[in-house]
């Protein structure tokens, strides 16, 4: 059996956004543990979600599926999902996949949060 090699923390930094940090694999096998943070995150007064991939040490296709389904979720919320601290290789799979059209992506986490009104 695979191991799970994820783990999440979520910080609410100001009034209606929360960051999740990511620390670990992306892949199929943290489905629950990535959609229990992202329901952490997206509580009742949430306008927006931030991803935070500082501490990400993998992400495979399943992880990329993964990050299409928080991104539905998101636009069934009406959040706005973003992601943060992610390093060159994966900003160009984001590229690749189009994701960076749907998922806001800076290059830190303050950026990301100054660009919630």
């Amino acid at each position: 059996m695979a191991t799970i090699n994820l783990t999440t923390s979520v910080r609410n930094v100001k009034e209606g956004v929360a960051v999740v940090d990511i620390r670990g694999d992306v892949t199929g096998f943290a489905e629950t543990i990535l959609t229990e943070a992202f329901n952490q995150a997206s509580g009742t007064s949430a306008r927006a979600v931030v991803l935070n991939f500082q501490g990400l040490e993998y992400m495979n296709s399943s992880g990329i599926g993964l990050l299409v389904t928080l991104l539905i979720r998101a636009q069934r919320q009406k959040l706005r999902l973003m992601a943060c601290g992610l390093n060159e290789h994966y900003r160009q799979i984001f590229e690749l996949t189009r994701l960076n059209e749907a998922i806001g992506i800076f290059s830190s986490e303050g950026e990301a949060l100054a660009s919630v009104i």
